[in-house]
């Protein structure tokens, strides 16, 4: 039941929900109000007093408006809406007097802070300050603390906003961060000068309102205004993020979140915020043809000719990647098929059935794990697998959601949960067991599917999701997967059958996998990863960043990446490679741009067009049959090194082995 109360904001009647605290209603009204320690997605701490409002007929003194509900006004004399100022003298002068306050020890160091023209400090100091300063006593200063390689720390520029301790205790699940002292001494610190442990601590840099909390590789290369901002989509995992890319130059620096309720709310994972050096490094950027077993570089004809060559003549599969477009993975398997080969994009080995979206992408939406009361996670660990959903089911666990597991034992999700077993007989267990339970959601993982026996495994959890009376969701681990089987990319037997007899390899990005020897392999992708060390011909293409492309997340939602930047050297956009190989081979393919691509693309995928929306998907159930024994595995191994732009990063080899010594743990000696 809603509480609608009517209050006037500034001369302005409006009808509130009673829950609301007055600083939300006070944006409903259309006013924007001053803060620093408010945030909407962490608890209220009300310290730092910047968003002081008046309170007619209250106490004499200004009220906090982000810890006082709408419900907490009192009626006029004569029962009239309470009535709260946002500009009258009295906030005036609170807002200076608190300003002033905030200023007494912050260094004035602004032209080499990296916060510097995106500081919220700046902005209200300009907007609410005084232009004066009463203070001549010596300013305090603070240690630095050492989080990690990804923030970078100067803790006298902080104004103890305690936004990084919650986030970091609510959202990421860790309780390394808190606040000790009082008065002139309180700080904010690490316990026991421990790093962070978290593959979500960069969000921190951005809620920070200061300098405080700054990123480390970031520091000191560019300024917000050089730089050119571009909304796309992040291809790290297969949540699809919102991201900001900014660029300087042709160099992507640095990769920021974009707000989207229904998706990634506003955080975004460190693998997805820090991978950007790998961009730079190890890029394929000429085409290279191998000779008497070396490779050398050559021209475009020159690669473009031996790869038409040797694929008219022979037998053709293709293998697509975990990065890839829709639109390439269109284009190849249309100039793959059209030549009676074989495509197939479960490079994994997981099982998934082409053609029922209810088995490969189920029927939930990321949101409905906010109204989950049960979440069963079948073989997977979403912690490594996509960190910010995993923030999310954390988020209902701490409102009370029950959280189960099935697959390994020792997991640390960030939440608690209840171990069913390790694998697929307890699955078979929980099946037979199971009752309606009001608010059921399954999450099967890849690391369920990837065993030979993934359509059982599904089959039993579409038969939980069915006895439970709930919803299902798949969570996939590769950015591409769902595009490729809502395009049809999948060959009946999976990979081994696709690559059964062929004599040339059509690779596009896929650096997972282990070609053997026999076959002549084509590689097109942007780094030299493991498929350019095969490859009898490598094609240089774009990276994510640099060409526009369709990706479908793991809920099975199509959103658009955009280009940040261009290509090094003479790398090309994917698809536009595949169509000048199809002109090359004399069988064109019917498009010459990317709208004529997708124009063809969603003809035959109608699913696609729909931007941003979750279809609905119609549930077929599979056939159930009883599973063997056997344990799930997690399917990402080591979360900072899934792909091949994550490995050419050296930032992401450092967390990765930080990652691997913390795991191993010190000796007690130590």
């Amino acid at each position: 039941m809603s509480d609608l109360r009517k209050v006037i904001i500034d001369g302005n009647e409006i009808e509130v929900d009673g829950a609301m605290t007055l600083i939300q209603a006070c944006e409903v009204a259309g006013i924007e109000i001053p803060r620093f320690c408010y945030h909407e997605r962490l608890s209220i701490a009300g310290n730092c007093r910047m968003c002081l409002v008046e309170v007619v007929g209250g106490p004499p003194k200004p009220a906090a408006s982000c810890a006082m509900q709408v419900r907490d006004l009192r009626p006029g004399p004569e029962g009239q809406p309470p009535v709260v100022k946002t500009n009258s003298p009295m906030v005036k002068k609170a807002r200076e007097g608190v300003m002033e306050f905030l200023l007494i020890n912050h260094p004035l160091d602004c032209p080499i802070c990296d916060q510097g023209g995106e500081c919220d400090l700046q902005d209200q100091a300009m907007a609410y300050g005084v232009d004066f300063s009463r203070y001549r006593e010596a300013k305090r200063a603070n240690d630095d603390l050492d989080l990690g390689p990804l923030v970078d720390t100067h803790m006298t520029r902080c104004i103890s906003c305690t936004r990084c301790v919650r986030f970091t205790s609510e959202v990421a699940g860790i309780t390394q961060m808190g606040q000790t002292g009082r008065g002139e001494d309180a700080e904010i610190t690490s316990y026991l000068g421990h790093t962070l442990d978290s593959n979500l601590q960069g969000n921190i840099i951005d809620l920070c309102p200061v300098g405080a909390l700054t990123s480390k590789p970031y520091a000191f290369t560019a300024r917000p205004w050089e730089l050119t901002k571009t909304e796309t989509i992040d291809v790290m995992d297969a949540l699809g993020s919102n991201i900001r890319v900014d660029t300087k130059g042709r160099e992507v620096m640095r990769i920021m979140p974009r707000n989207h309720d229904g998706v990634n709310e506003e955080w975004i994972s460190d693998k997805t915020r820090f991978v950007w050096d790998g961009l730079r490094r190890q890029r394929l950027d000429k085409p290279y043809i191998r000779e008497n077993g070396k490779l050398r570089p050559a021209t475009w004809g020159e690669a473009l000719g031996k790869a038409a060559a040797a694929m008219k003549g022979g037998k053709v599969a293709a293998l697509v990647g975990d990065l890839a477009p829709a639109e390439a993975i269109f284009a190849l398997k249309q100039l793959v098929s059209g030549l009676g080969g074989k495509v197939e994009s479960r490079t994994d080995g997981a099982v998934l059935p082409a053609g029922n979206r209810s088995a490969y992408v189920g029927t939930a939406s990321i949101e409905d794990i906010e109204t989950a009361k049960d979440i069963y996670l079948i073989g997977s660990n979403p912690r490594d697998e996509s960190p910010v959903l995993n923030a999310r089911i954390r988020k209902v666990w701490t409102k009370g959601t029950t959280v189960h597991v099935i697959g390994p034992k020792d997991m640390d999700l960030t939440y608690d949960y209840e171990w069913v077993g390790p694998g697929r007989g307890p699955l078979n267990k929980l099946v037979a067991e199971a009752q309606p339970t009001e608010g059921a959601l399954v999450i099967v993982g890849q690391g369920a599917l990837t065993e030979g026996d993934g359509i059982a495994v599904l089959g039993q959890a579409m038969a939980l999701t069915e006895k439970l009376g709930g919803k299902m969701l798949v969570l996939h681990t590769a950015a591409s997967r769902v595009a490729a089987l809502d395009l049809g990319a999948v060959t009946e037997g999976g990979m081994t059958k696709a690559l059964e007899g062929a004599d040339v390899v059509y690779n596009l990005g896929a650096d997972e996998v282990e070609i053997a020897a026999g076959p002549f392999v084509i590689y097109q992708g942007s780094h030299g990863d493991r498929g350019a060390h095969r490859a009898d011909v490598i094609l240089p293409g774009a990276a994510y960043t640099e060409e526009a492309g369709l990706f479908v997340n793991t809920e099975g939602r199509p959103q658009l990446a955009l280009r940040a930047g261009f290509a090094p050297g003479e790398a090309k956009e994917n698809w536009a490679i595949l169509r000048a190989l199809s002109g090359e081979m004399g069988t064109p393919l019917h498009y010459d741009s990317l709208a004529q691509l997708r124009q063809a693309m969603v003809a035959e995928v109608p699913l696609l067009a729909r931007i941003n929306e979750v279809p609905v998907n119609e549930w077929q159930p599979l056939e159930t049959k009883e599973l063997k024994p056997g344990k799930f595995f997690p399917a990402v191994k080591d979360f900072y090194l899934t792909n091949p732009i994550a490995r050419a990063s050296t930032l992401m080899a450092e967390l990765s082995a930080n990652a691997a010594a913390r795991k191993a743990g010190k000796m007690a000696a130590e």
